[in-house]
């Protein structure tokens, strides 16, 4: 919690610089287009914290998003598959990726950075030679299975689904936490509300695309899997210690499993909404770095690259933070532009600093208590 608030409280004052530096960072078109960014990428960002919280990691996020959106537009328009089939059959075939990824490193004890790295070069590699490294795209046909991506909903509906969403957590807060955390968190809430009320009070012309809605709902599930089942304390003891939770009764080869299973068909979601937005994907570049925006998230979220912490509220504010500060420095400084993968390496760096020092600030502190 802590570290969501102060992920949170950097999150706000990048916001405030940016309204300060840039005019047009407020206007309707920019608001709309970031939040579809954080939509689109959250998604991503929360299948690989299920991989962190185990302690392993997936580099071949990107790949399986080219997989997926290369995929649906080949095997739609090129091979005249029936949307239905084309669905079924490319989430399968992410789900056994995950899967098989899940089995080699639990089973043959291959090292998670090992496994993903060569699933990068194997799916990207084999989409290209599959559709001969063409440009892919729907045309103008599928226009309904697009309004899955390009849908808006309306932003008074949207404040209203908000709250109610920041209200529960409000009421986990309380539940779960001391009072004085728990009004930190229904401060937070309140303040974050305020602010939201005031933008879309403000840019009430513009709609939020459906995959922002999507995110809410899976970071809602996410984020009940991960604190209010068994499974989810479960996968965050795993992460703690893998050899304890074993001796526990723990299937921690199982839940390793189903964490790899899970970032590989939130992967394949993320690939299709983006495919869908676009509306056309080249296999040599589409999804290229992707796993760098999901992986910075989620450890500026909170998630300990050693396993055993994760917040999805955190992962999101992350992602956020990550897409600001890309929205930033296109609109202020446009010909420094290309620095965006530059800033990236630096905010992973920094998070992975200052998950080292606050674990050596807490294992001073229990040391003198």
């Amino acid at each position: 919690m802590k570290k969501t608030l102060g992920v949170l409280m950097v999150f706000v004052a990048v916001c405030l610089a940016a309204i300060g530096l840039s005019d047009v960072f407020l206007s309707a078109g920019n608001i709309e287009r970031l939040l579809l960014r954080i939509g689109l990428f959250s998604i991503l960002a929360i299948g690989v914290s299920f991989v962190i919280v185990t302690g392993g990691i997936d580099l071949s996020i990107g790949s399986v998003v080219c997989l997926v959106g290369c995929g649906l537009p080949w095997l739609l328009v090129e091979q005249g598959w029936s949307v239905g089939l084309t669905l079924t059959v490319l989430f399968l075939v992410v789900g056994l990726i995950g899967w098989g990824h899940g089995m080699l490193i639990t089973k043959l004890k291959l090292q998670p950075f090992v496994v993903t790295l060569c699933g990068l070069l194997v799916y990207r590699g084999l989409v290209r030679g599959v559709t001969g490294d063409r440009s892919l795209g729907f045309g103008s046909e599928y226009e309904s299975l697009r309004q899955l991506a390009q849908g808006e909903l309306a932003p008074s509906l949207l404040l209203g689904v908000l709250a109610v969403v920041l209200a529960g957590v409000a009421v986990y807060g309380w539940m779960k936490e001391r009072r004085f955390r728990a009004g930190v968190v229904a401060s937070s809430v309140a303040a974050g509300l305020a602010v939201l009320g005031a933008v879309l009070l403000r840019q009430s012309e513009f709609g939020v695309k459906f995959p922002f809605v999507i995110l809410m709902v899976v970071a809602g599930l996410a984020g009940v899997f991960l604190n209010l089942t068994v499974w989810g304390r479960h996968l965050l003891a795993l992460g703690n210690s893998e050899e304890a939770a074993r001796f526990s009764g723990i299937a921690t080869d199982r839940l390793v499993i189903v964490s790899y299973i899970l970032c590989a068909l939130l992967a394949g979601l993320g690939g299709l909404l983006i495919v869908l937005d676009v509306g056309s994907a080249q296999p040599s570049d589409f999804g290229n770095f992707y796993e760098l925006y999901a992986i910075a998230a989620a450890v500026i979220g909170g998630c300990s690259l050693r396993g055993g912490q994760g917040a999805v509220i955190g992962v999101v504010v992350g992602m956020a933070l990550i897409q600001v500060i890309r929205n930033l420095i296109v609109l202020v400084i446009p010909k420094y532009q290309n620095l965006e993968f530059a800033v990236i390496g630096v905010v992973i760096l920094l998070g992975v600093i200052g998950d080292e020092v606050f674990k050596r600030l807490a294992e001073k502190r229990r040391r003198l208590t």
